[in-house]
């Protein structure tokens, strides 16, 4: 992780965005919503906590106030070929990004005005800047040749964040991925069976 302190929310206009670099390829390629199943399987050490902390046995969805977005197919086959025709010169890096809400209510109303399939390059524009009248607070995490970023999202004015256990069991298990050495890896969605988890990591701070 970096720019590692404790959560401040900022408005939607004044939070960090997605970074590129020199990169500007890479502003094209796509990334799709993630369904509940995959984001369960990508983030299994989060599903885990909160099963473990359940006293209701209710099997609702531990991840009700989130909503992801991964590498298309397209996208990490184009890495790959950008990568070998550019004789290991193109980037190999991706993106995920991860948006966890104040609610699920808040999460399937927002949801409702954005792609299923979105540029990297119309993230910052679209997702993030579009959401006048909203605070986040911007988490980053470099995992190899992913990139995941995470925002909490809240309504501007509000006090605290309701979701703040999802919040923190999404952020622990990111934390908690090994590297990526090779971006193809995300092609195993939805089994996702290329993913491993360092056991025992503890979140000890958090980026903005």
């Amino acid at each position: 992780m970096e720019d590692q302190k404790s959560p401040s929310f900022l408005p939607a206009s004044k939070v960090k965005g997605l970074r590129f670099g020199g990169q500007l390829l890479i502003k094209n390629f796509t990334i799709r919503r993630a369904s509940p199943p995959q984001l369960l399987r990508l983030l299994p050490s989060a599903a885990a906590a909160a099963a473990a902390v359940s006293t209701t046995g209710s099997s609702s969805s531990p991840f009700s106030s989130t909503a992801a977005y991964l590498p298309t197919n397209f996208t990490i086959l184009a890495h790959h070929a950008l990568h070998t025709l550019t004789l290991g010169l193109g980037t190999k890096k991706s993106k995920v990004v991860i948006f966890v809400f104040e609610s699920g209510a808040l999460r399937a109303g927002v949801e409702r005005s954005w792609p299923s399939e979105i540029a990297l390059g119309e993230v910052n524009r679209r997702l993030i800047r579009g959401l006048a009248g909203f605070e986040m607070a911007r988490f980053k995490f470099r995992k190899g040749c992913i990139t995941f970023y995470v925002y909490a999202v809240r309504r501007a004015g509000s006090a605290g964040f309701s979701s703040g256990e999802e919040l923190r069991r999404v952020v622990q298990a990111v934390a908690s991925l090994n590297d990526f050495l090779d971006h193809t890896a995300m092609l195993a969605m939805p089994h996702q069976k290329s993913l491993s988890h360092i056991p025992s990591v503890r979140l000890t701070t958090m980026a903005h």
